[in-house]
């Protein structure tokens, strides 16, 4: 397993991008559980976010390829709406301790 960041660096609503070995990667805390996915969108292999760390649609409750509009669940990566319909984000194993979030990339 390796480190992602510490259980503080991820507040529950907030979305962060990050870089481990070269993978694109992006987390998101939701009702204190993380999750974390390959910062990768189906449709066309681009990265999700426009700005570093925004992830989120408007109500902060999905998921946004800021490119084509995708709509992702936060808990299961699947699209619900855009041109990947029906497709899903990759997910990254990850859990958390005292310590930190750790990724099994």
């Amino acid at each position: 397993m390796k480190l992602l960041c510490a259980p503080h660096e991820l507040a529950e609503g907030q979305s962060r991008g990050f870089s481990i070995d070269g993978l694109a990667l992006l987390a998101v805390r939701r009702d204190g559980r993380v999750y974390v996915y390959r910062n990768r969108c189906p449709h066309r292999g681009l990265n999700l976010e426009w700005r570093a760390d925004d992830f989120l649609d408007a109500s902060g409750s999905l998921l946004q390829c800021a490119h084509h509009g995708a709509l992702f669940l936060i808990e299961s990566g699947e699209c619900l709406t855009g041109p990947c319909a029906g497709q899903a984000l990759q997910a990254v194993e990850c859990r958390e301790d005292h310590d930190g979030i750790w990724i099994k990339p």
